[in-house]
């Protein structure tokens, strides 16, 4: 999908609103981190979409979690079915969670029975904090809920500093059921299954898969509609390699961490395809004999136009260059 900052001249919202018809989408949702809050009435970054049957999202901003969009710059979904409602990310705030929940409520008189985190990052987990209040079961994997039990304080405290008031009633609450591998969830007539495809973004990453809406919700293992962000635990290699798990799935929706929902193609060419021009390029520094700093100079040009290209593409260069001298 064509990124466009500013102004939406009126092929381009044509194009867009096919594009947004193909992929089953009901509203039009534009993820752009220029645009402080699509939502004033909600403290939600923008209102659900309808992305299949059944199967509705949030779309946060692609930028950093600020005030202005509440920390809501991940995507947080939820699957309506016949025996409840299964939630994928508890939120990044307690208020958040409350959100998308009367959200939910005008959907469906279905009850919320399950919420996932799809990793450990405050955006998945700290909303889980409400989800527990309302007696809601929580699940992670067991990486993602070890690397929250640590980190857990300082990412409330983080998130604290940004949110302010809108921080409420957030306590660090860990899920109460953890796995590994893979997972099958059956909720009514749906089946939903919680996949660990491998090392990739950061420990403990999932997506959700629904086999029968041929969708996927992928979490962070894809992204682009913004620059993958490359953290000091992030495995490239392992990331390629799990890719060809995840490809081989060959879904036709594809709602990722970030961003508006979308196909395989776009998610391949600004995630794999990525992974491989950026190692690629640090390789010819390391054949060069080139160091660290030499990094910082890599070219990037090809995905200057996606969201947090400034906040990442030299951090990304400079920890895949770390990853890579040693391999």
């Amino acid at each position: 999908m064509k990124k466009v900052r500013r102004k939406w001249p009126a092929t381009v919202i044509v194009f867009l609103f096919a594009v947004t018809l193909i992929l089953g989408v009901g509203t039009l949702a534009f993820a752009n981190q220029s645009i402080p809050d699509q939502y004033p009435e909600s403290v939600l970054y923008s209102k659900p979409v309808k992305v299949v049957d059944g199967v509705w999202s949030a779309i946060g901003a692609t930028g950093p979690p600020t005030y202005e969009n509440s920390g809501h710059n991940n995507n947080l979904s939820f699957v309506i079915t016949t025996d409840g409602v299964l939630v994928v990310n508890g939120g990044a705030s307690y208020t958040l969670a409350e959100a998308l929940h009367q959200e939910i409520k005008t959907l469906t008189d279905q009850p919320v029975k399950l919420v996932v985190n799809e990793n450990g990052q405050g955006h998945a987990m700290l909303g889980n904090s409400y989800w527990a209040g309302q007696g809601v079961s929580i699940i992670a994997h067991a990486d993602a809920a070890e690397g929250f039990r640590e980190q857990g304080e300082d990412i409330l405290d983080r998130m604290e500093g940004y949110n302010r008031e809108k921080a409420k009633g957030t306590i660090v609450s860990l899920p109460d059921e953890t796995f590994e591998g893979t997972k099958v969830i059956t909720m009514g007539d749906t089946r939903i299954e919680l996949i660990t495809f491998g090392p990739a973004h950061s420990p403990g990453d999932i997506s959700v898969w629904l086999p029968e809406k041929d969708l996927i919700i992928s979490g962070d293992m894809a992204f682009h509609q913004r620059l993958l962000p490359v953290f000091e635990e992030t495995e490239t290699a392992g990331w390629l390699e799990s890719w060809e798990d995840f490809a081989a799935l060959n879904v036709t929706h594809v709602i990722p961490g970030h961003g508006v929902p979308t196909n395989m193609t776009e998610v391949t060419k600004y995630t794999k395809d990525y992974l491989i021009y950026l190692r690629g390029k640090v390789q010819e520094v390391l054949d060069a004999g080139g160091a660290l700093q030499d990094s910082y100079d890599i070219d990037q040009s090809p995905y200057a136009h996606l969201d947090t290209f400034e906040e990442l593409a030299k951090r990304n260069a400079e920890r895949v260059f770390r990853e890579m001298e040693f391999e």
